[in-house]
């Protein structure tokens, strides 16, 4: 017999029609299987009663395309949370900072995450710290992830597949274990019932 503990949380991050613009946020995205690739994996979690969490960003500024009042900020429609799944609003990088996630995963007894979304090196990495920094086990779906090309302080262009990488490269070991959707979805099938 499964225990709440033995549940592994999908949390989709940021997937909002804003991120569908990529001139607003620098051009060239990486992954282009991204959005086949989240769809696996909330079809999976969803087949197995597994608890999902949809995380969207309301930014402060009124000018964003992130904002909850624009159809800009609205979740992807594929992706589309159901009854039963949590939804989350954050003002911030992290899932974390100013809303209920620590205490609807702690309260469910959910020490397990899977997490995907966007942008890989901005949200996501955030959410990702602070979830290791807590305590959780964390799984980061790098092939669920997505970032968009980056312009640095000295106005040196970074391609956002070597943003990605390198922000995967930062995580793995440290705060998560980087895994592909096989392994994750093999794991899962076994052991977070």
């Amino acid at each position: 017999m499964s225990h709440a503990h033995d549940r592994c949380a999908l949390i989709l991050i940021d997937c909002q029609q804003g991120f569908k613009d990529w001139d607003y946020w620098g051009a060239n995205r990486n992954n282009p299987a991204l959005e086949h690739n989240l769809l696996q994996l909330l079809n999976h979690w969803r087949a197995n009663q597994l608890p999902i969490v949809h995380v969207v960003h309301h930014s402060r500024d009124v000018n964003s395309l992130l904002r909850r009042d624009k159809s800009s900020g609205e979740i992807w429609p594929e992706l589309t949370p159901i009854a039963g799944e949590e939804l989350i609003v954050k003002r911030e990088n992290s899932s974390f900072i100013g809303t209920e996630l620590e205490v609807y995963l702690r309260r469910n007894h959910i020490n397990q995450l899977a997490i995907a979304g966007l942008t890989t090196n901005h949200c996501v990495s955030t959410t990702v710290r602070m979830a290791g920094n807590m305590g959780f086990d964390v799984r980061l779906v790098g092939e669920a992830c997505a970032t968009f090309d980056r312009v640095g302080p000295d106005g040196s262009t970074y391609a956002a597949q070597l943003i990605h990488d390198i922000a995967l490269s930062d995580l793995h070991g440290e705060f998560c274990q980087v895994v592909n959707i096989g392994e994750l979805l093999t794991n899962v099938a076994n052991q977070c019932r």
